[in-house]
């Protein structure tokens, strides 16, 4: 099974958990006892405590038993029940919905709602809801001696559950939303990194194959002039020709692979490895996609453009070729790209003759897994991951990214700023 389809189990770190825990228990410990035997209140004091002694018991069971450093999404629902009961037990004992502390009521649910699964949030959200119902008319009297003078109007008292219920709701929708978003983006920049990471190790490969080639054409040379002499040698004896022949052929047929082998490996990595200037860059990314696509590039720039040189960066590099890639990818004839210089700003802007970004996601460019909900655009099918990365890439070297439709080509526009200042300060 690959990573990214396990990563997506729903869990969460169990000595987190359990740290959570033993701060709500020692607060319930502190809260029965110090309202008992220091202010004189009087309420089941007994079962209160054998109440949070079960609690106990449960975190000593995930320490010593339960042996997983994850707590899986079934086991964390059993053990957050487990807490709303015992809470709930807890607020009974001790005057129900008017109680100040029900509002703890809610922290499981939300604690869980941001890491679990939405069925194991939608039960707890139930159950909670039904224990927060079942206090409002079911419990014991407050303590004394507050009950001997605190009366609400019903008003006020039905208002308290129906305020802790929305309360319940909207916290867990937010928490729900926003840790879908954080778990999505961890995952793209994961990806991120793992393409970067095949990025390097492909120029670290290409740059072996340029020092084998060059390492190994002087040991086959001398085979195949020593192979030429024994030919000359031997010339007549045919079982001997048709060796060193073949051995001939074969040194040759060394050659051409580690030429081939060494091609495109050396120029990629002479690109990466060396100080150009913007013009260059974009010169060098268009001529690689010139080899393998039938479109138009057209590429303008200022001729007083600024000639600085920028520090090698595979991530400018990876990012632009994505931005152009997509251009490339998604045009019908034609890519349009102009460079313009001054000695504040360089900006770069992409267009293509294509059917530009769908209107529903144009907002969102830049996030990853997007898909259109027009279904006639190609952009359905993708997840934005690229875009993100190019993104990403470009914004970590201080670039700023603008995404729309052309007004002039009518496809998609991307423009990319950098302020020279910090352009040429790339470390």
């Amino acid at each position: 099974m690959k990573f990214f389809e396990t990563s997506k189990y729903n869990s969460f770190k169990k000595s987190t958990y359990i740290s959570l825990r033993w701060i709500g228990i020692i607060g319930q410990l502190i809260s029965v006892n110090f309202v008992y035997f220091f202010l004189n209140f009087k309420f089941d004091f007994v079962i209160s405590n054998l109440i949070i002694i079960l609690g106990i018991l449960s975190n000593l069971y995930l320490i010593y038993i339960y042996k997983k450093t994850q707590l899986s999404d079934r086991s964390a629902l059993i053990f957050l029940i487990i807490d709303i009961i015992q809470l709930g037990i807890l607020l009974y004992l001790t005057g129900g919905i008017i109680n100040p502390f029900v509002i703890f009521l809610l922290i499981p649910s939300v604690f869980s709602s941001s890491n679990l699964s939405f069925k194991t949030n939608a039960m707890l959200v139930f159950l909670t809801t039904f224990v927060i119902i079942s206090l409002t008319f079911y419990s014991e009297d407050l303590p004394h001696p507050l009950n001997t003078h605190f009366h609400v109007s019903p008003y006020y008292y039905y208002s308290i559950p129906i305020a802790l219920i929305i309360a319940l709701i909207f916290l867990n929708y937010f928490a729900m939303t926003f840790g879908a978003q954080s778990r999505l983006r961890k995952e793209a920049l994961a990806k991120m990194e793992q393409v970067m990471a095949q990025e390097h190790e492909l120029l670290s490969l290409g740059g072996q194959a340029a020092a084998a080639a060059h390492s190994l054409g002087t040991p086959l040379s001398t085979i195949k002039i020593i192979s030429h002499d024994l030919a000359k040698q031997f010339r007549g004896k045919k079982d001997v020709e048709k060796d060193i022949q073949l051995l001939s052929s074969q040194v040759e047929r060394c050659n051409n692979i580690l030429k081939r082998l060494s091609l495109n490996p050396v120029e990629e990595d002479n690109f990466i490895d060396e100080d150009l200037t913007m013009r260059d860059y974009l010169n060098e990314i268009i001529l690689s996609f010139k080899e393998i696509s039938k479109k138009n590039f057209i590429f303008n720039y200022d001729q007083d453009s600024n000639a600085k040189k920028i520090t090698k960066s595979i991530e400018i590099v990876y990012g632009l070729r994505n931005f152009i890639g997509n251009a490339n990818k998604f045009s019908k004839e034609t890519v349009y790209i102009n460079l313009k210089s001054d000695s504040e700003i360089t900006e770069i802007i992409i267009e293509d003759d294509g059917d530009g970004y769908p209107r529903d996601i144009l907002s969102k460019i830049g996030e990853p897994y997007l898909r259109s909900s027009e279904t006639d655009k190609e952009f359905k099918n993708g997840l934005g991951l690229g875009l993100f990365i190019g993104k990403t890439l470009l914004e970590k070297n201080f670039a700023s990214l603008e995404f729309n439709n052309s007004e002039t080509r009518n496809g998609a526009e991307v423009t990319i700023n950098w302020n020279n200042k910090d352009l040429f300060n790339i470390q």
